[in-house]
């Protein structure tokens, strides 16, 4: 089970948002905080990102900002210019008018923005240590999966053609992947000495997480857990808590609990599907698990949902983004 991947998965909410901008300088737009993460990829020219707190930073062609926690930011064609109000955020109607007020005959930078809805309510762990701003600048022979990513998703935009519908969401998945990764990578391991960073790169408690995300139905014991880590029951229990935050079957619980959700969120199976599926075999116990998490049983939390975006069909409900469908219990 790849953990990053899973941790995406029980994140994500709906499909992602995306816009091609032009502008010629002199321009700037402010963008409000939303509940998601997002980025800027400098297509063609140059640009700058001013932070709500700190320096802008430059963006060259080829550079990608990527914004975790959806931070209020500004973008701007020149750091001097005063910064106008976007209409609305990048996620309501991320295809706004590619000129803004102000917009001059200067030189031209050519941009995607690109947005992804979170599950605010219950962020990984992972998540909370990315940093408000993480800044790739396109190096000579520096992540030459990414690059690709970006090039592949600028031709698609430029010249659509059969499939693009299908393909631009695949890719834009994938850039977040690729971007998240590169920051997992290019992060000394010596910075992270306790949290998900360093637990990823520890190799007994990352076999234990495997084990938890690869079959949390599993009635896992702490011994089970330490003996796939190489550890004993004492010295992993120990390690899991300094790293991860939590004792193991804290998070075992924890992590049933965020698994619910998205099936769920995602699909139409009955609740005792649902409940097998993240090891419970009483509806019962999983609805009081599933209440004390969410404040809220599993059924109503589904209600809740359904309520809240009435366009969603069951068709919807039973695929999730990458496609896959519920497959029942047996």
């Amino acid at each position: 089970m790849d953990l990053l991947s899973d941790v995406i998965a029980a994140m994500r909410v709906g499909r992602p948002h995306y816009a091609r901008t032009e502008r010629c300088a002199p321009w700037a737009v402010r963008h409000r905080p939303f509940a998601g993460a997002g980025f800027h990829l400098v297509l063609e020219g140059r640009s700058w990102l001013i932070p709500p707190d700190g320096s802008p930073i430059e963006l060259q062609a080829g550079d990608v900002a990527f914004l975790p926690h959806g931070s209020a930011h500004s973008v701007t064609g020149d750091p001097a210019v005063p910064v106008a109000d976007l209409p609305s955020s990048p996620l309501a109607d991320p295809h706004q008018d590619d000129q803004p007020d102000g917009a001059g005959a200067g030189f031209r930078t050519v941009m995607l923005c690109g947005a992804y809805l979170m599950d605010r309510a219950r962020p990984h762990p992972l998540l909370r240590e990315f940093p408000e701003l993480v800044h790739l600048p396109a190096r000579l022979g520096q992540h030459s999966s990414l690059r690709a990513a970006t090039e592949l998703l600028a031709t698609e935009l430029a010249e659509p053609r059969l499939g693009s519908d299908a393909l631009l969401p695949a890719l834009l998945d994938a850039m977040l992947l690729y971007v998240m990764r590169a920051w997992l990578d290019e992060r000394p391991r010596h910075d992270a000495t306790t949290g998900w960073t360093a637990a990823l790169h520890d190799p007994a408690i990352h076999a234990a997480l495997q084990g938890i995300h690869g079959a949390p139905h599993r009635p896992w014991t702490v011994e089970e857990l330490g003996a796939l880590a190489g550890l004993s029951r004492a010295a992993f229990a120990r390690r899991f808590t300094t790293l991860v935050g939590q004792p193991p079957l804290s998070y075992l619980t924890w992590w049933r609990m965020t698994t619910a959700a998205r099936l769920l969120r995602n699909y139409d199976a009955p609740l005792k599907t649902v409940a097998n599926r993240v090891g419970y075999t009483s509806e019962f116990a999983f609805s009081t698990a599933f209440k004390r998490e969410h404040g809220l049983t599993p059924g109503a939390y589904r209600r809740q949902l359904t309520s809240a975006d009435p366009d969603t069909t069951d068709a919807d409900r039973r695929v999730n983004g990458s496609g896959e469908r519920m497959r029942p219990e047996h």
